[in-house]
C-alpha cells in the first residue's frame, strides 16, 4: 500500500505541476495583452500630437485611425477579461490540486509515523525482553 501512495503522490505532484505551467501561460498571456493596450494607448497619444500638428492633412484620416483605435482596445480589454476568468479558473483548479496533493501527503506521512512507532515498539519489546532475561539469570531464577 505504501508504494500506492508515492505513486498516487507522484501523479498529483505532476497534476499540481501542470497546473502551474498552465497558470504561467495564461499569466504571460495577460501580460502580453497589458502591454499591447499600453503600447497602444502610446500610439493613439502619438498620433493626436501628428494629428493636432497638422489638422489639414491628418484630421481627415484621424478619424478613421481612431475608429479603428477604439475597436483595436475594446478587442484586447474582451481579450483581457476572457483571459482573467481563466486565469481564476486555473488558479482554483491548481489551489484544488495542490489541496489533493497534501492530503495524500499527510496520509503518507500519518503512515510512515504509524509504521516508524510500531517499529519502535517492536524493538523496544525485544530489548525488555532481553533486559529480562539478563535480569533472570543474575538473579538465578
Amino acid at each position: 500500500m505504501p508504494k500506492t501512495l508515492r505513486s498516487l503522490i507522484r501523479l498529483y505532484q505532476f497534476n499540481v505541476d501542470e497546473k502551474r505551467r498552465e497558470v504561467g501561460g495564461m499569466i504571460a498571456v495577460l501580460n502580453d495583452l497589458e502591454r499591447q493596450a499600453g503600447e497602444l494607448e502610446t500610439k493613439i497619444s502619438e498620433e493626436k500630437t501628428i494629428a493636432g500638428a497638422s489638422p489639414e492633412e491628418a484630421g481627415v484620416l484621424f478619424g478613421n485611425y481612431t475608429a479603428h483605435y477604439i475597436l483595436k482596445r475594446e478587442r484586447i480589454a474582451a481579450a483581457i477579461k476572457e483571459m482573467e476568468g481563466k486565469l481564476e479558473i486555473g488558479q482554483e483548479e491548481m489551489r484544488e490540486s495542490y489541496r489533493d496533493l497534501k492530503g495524500v501527503e499527510l496520509t503518507q506521512d500519518a503512515r510512515e509515523n504509524r509504521e516508524a512507532l510500531k517499529q519502535a515498539r517492536s524493538e523496544q519489546a525485544v530489548l525488555d525482553e532481553i533486559g529480562i532475561e539478563v535480569h533472570r539469570r543474575a538473579s538465578g531464577h
